[in-house]
């Protein structure tokens, strides 16, 4: 076999191998998709909500323009044994002034060398130790919970004896007509409704998503929170999930989030939303698979596929350049059947992302703007190519807005 000839033969396994991985991507994506259009029976028992002690834990850090009307929002959606826990994390504005002085319980860290979410809550729970609650909820400093989404998540919680995740969206700024905006609302949509729906259908446990997430005291105990992960919620999840103790979506409770006004703090967090997840997928991937033998247990297979599915964007830049190469190299000296392999996983992606679309997102997003997606992907590619060059390691907060978006 000559040079050239290895060379081709080589290509083409290197291109079938890559085809098929993303095909099984986006299998596994539209399977989620689809399975997320069967409706979820709801088992939860509101009796019992009286006789449960539940803390809500509020990481905040500098969040003196939104900590007043979260704290508002809470307080009435609590009975008169539970408790709102404010951790003031390296704060060097009003924030722990202004919860003390709306009726929360307040603490403060002040810890420069260990910055970041999860150290924030770690503190938190140390707080809690010496007169622990049933139930632990994490809910945003920026969040707008809905009233009962607190009874609802802990009485699953408690239940199921697991930790759950809400509904966790975030809202475009009011007024916008940024195609940037809408694309990032539908993304959002797909990832923490569309997707955990999905596997909660399945019967398959769904990623933490950072607020929203109600855990028994001993669940929450079992794992080590303080980290600086870019996604401490993630590595959160996927530690509990391999500690035995699946997270389950409940659909019916609702948290609120606010895509940032500003275009600089909007490519912050999905710097670090992206990079972090392509960090967990690099440490977790072999994690999972290896627990997945050992253990013998599917569903970290499914937790490994799940993990695979890399931001909306990413993937179809992914599947632009296999298509290219695989036609390219097809076409001059190759087989055309890993271009048949990538086509079909592209079919299978848009399928996923129409049925998804009219399904969840046709009143927040025209059809028109999904048209705009190749120019938000031009958006994106700095970041990923960031990745390459300089990945982001440590947690960094996003800047808010200068008014309180729940009160405009």
């Amino acid at each position: 076999m000559s040079i050239s000839q290895f060379m081709a033969s080589f290509t083409d396994v290197v291109l079938l191998v890559s085809a098929s991985g993303l095909f099984i991507v986006c299998l596994f994506f539209l399977i989620e998709c689809t399975a997320a259009l069967l409706r979820i029976t709801s088992d939860i028992n509101k009796d019992n909500s009286q006789d449960l002690k539940v803390s809500v834990l509020v990481p905040a850090h500098n969040e003196e323009i939104v900590i007043g009307s979260t704290i508002e929002k809470l307080l009435p959606t609590l009975n008169r044994q539970d408790s709102l826990v404010v951790v003031a994390d390296n704060c060097s504005d009003t924030t722990a002034e202004i919860a003390r002085a709306k009726g929360a319980t307040v603490i403060e860290r002040h810890d420069l060398e260990r910055k970041g979410k999860g150290y924030a809550l770690d503190y938190g729970l140390q707080f809690m130790e010496s007169a622990p609650p049933d139930v632990v909820v994490i809910v945003d400093a920026d969040c707008t919970v809905e009233p009962d989404a607190i009874s609802l998540l802990s009485q699953r919680a408690i239940a199921l004896r697991a930790p759950v995740q809400a509904t966790y969206l975030m809202s475009r700024p009011k007024n916008s007509q940024s195609s940037k905006d809408f694309v990032s609302q539908f993304s959002n949509i797909v990832r923490n409704l569309v997707r955990p729906r999905g596997l909660a259908r399945l019967g398959q446990s769904c990623p933490l998503l950072g607020t929203g997430m109600a855990f028994p005291w001993t669940v929450i105990r079992s794992v080590n929170l303080a980290n600086s992960h870019l996604l401490e919620d993630l590595k959160l999840g996927l530690d509990l999930t391999l500690a035995g103790h699946r997270p389950v979506f409940c659909p019916e409770a609702k948290v609120t989030g606010y895509l940032p006004q500003q275009s600089q703090a909007a490519k912050s967090q999905r710097t670090r939303w992206d990079h972090g997840h392509l960090q967990i997928m690099q440490t977790y991937v072999p994690i999972l698979l290896k627990q997945a033998v050992f253990q013998k247990r599917f569903d970290l297979l499914v937790s490994v596929l799940d993990l695979c599915v890399p931001p909306l964007s990413l993937l179809v830049l992914i599947w632009l350049v296999l298509m290219a190469l695989s036609l390219v190299f097809g076409i001059l000296e190759t087989s055309l059947m890993p271009a048949v392999i990538v086509g079909t996983a592209g079919l299978c992606f848009l399928i996923a992302i129409l049925t998804t679309w009219a399904k969840f997102a046709r009143q927040d997003l025209p059809l028109r703007e999904l048209l705009t997606v190749p120019f938000y992907i031009l958006w994106k590619i700095p970041v990923y190519f960031k990745f390459l060059v300089k990945p982001q390691s440590v947690w960094v907060r996003t800047e808010r807005d200068s008014v309180n978006p729940t009160d405009s």
